[in-house]
Formats: C-alpha cells, structure tokens, sequence
C-alpha cells in the first residue's frame, strides 16, 4: 500500500481556481494509477479525474471535464488536481486514491485513501 495526504483545499469564490496536491509516501507511486474523488455532505462519494501510472491517459467526471487537470510528476510522489472556475457544486471533501488503473479507480477501486481536504466555493 501506499500512504497518501491531500493538501490544498480552501475557501474560494466561484470562479476562482484551486490546486490540490497530493503527496504519496513509498517507491511505488509510479507503479499505481491514481485518482480525485470528492464527497458532499450527505451525499456518497463520486469519482472526479483519474490518471495513468505514466500520466499518459486520464479520465474525468463530466461535472469537471474541461474545468479541472490531473497531473501527476512520479519523481515526487504526487499528484495534482488544478481545478479552475468552480462552482458552489463543487464544495466538498477531496480525496486522493491509489488504484490498479484508471477503470478500477471510477469504480472507486481502491485499497489506499488519503484523509481529504475541504474545498469550499462560495457564490
């Protein structure tokens, strides 16, 4: 397994812009697709944007496709969700998971989660 902390979320207006990193202990970050999901109050958690272990293919949620990136730089164990004009309906807690590819990972496939970060957008 490998360990993970998000950092990065915030209170931002709508429209505004955010980046989230996640920061992934152990050598074997490069070996793992990973992926964004977040988390509204009383609603489960959807998936958000997902990357390859190369970084080559990602896949995103409709409800942030052309909005947010996810990149990823291996070198450093971390991940990276840039999230550009939000929207109120993206407040939520945001997690970043480990998975064995990017299918599995929007099933929310994962044996590794981060412990989130808030995201707040205000209208």
């Amino acid at each position: 397994q490998v360990q993970l902390v998000e950092s990065g979320g915030g209170l931002v207006q709508a429209g505004g812009s955010l980046r989230l990193s996640c920061a992934a202990s152990g050598r074997t970050f490069s070996s793992y697709a990973m992926g964004w999901f977040r988390q509204a109050p009383g609603k489960e958690r959807e998936f958000v944007a997902a990357i390859s272990w190369s970084g080559g293919s990602t896949y995103y949620a409709d409800s942030v496709k052309g909005r947010s990136t996810i990149s990823r730089h291996n070198a450093k164990n971390t991940l990276y969700l840039q999230m550009n004009s939000l929207k109120p309906e993206d407040t939520a807690v945001y997690y970043c998971a480990a998975g064995g590819s990017i299918v599995a990972l929007t099933t929310k496939s994962s044996n590794s989660w981060g412990q989130g970060t808030q995201v707040t957008v205000s209208s």
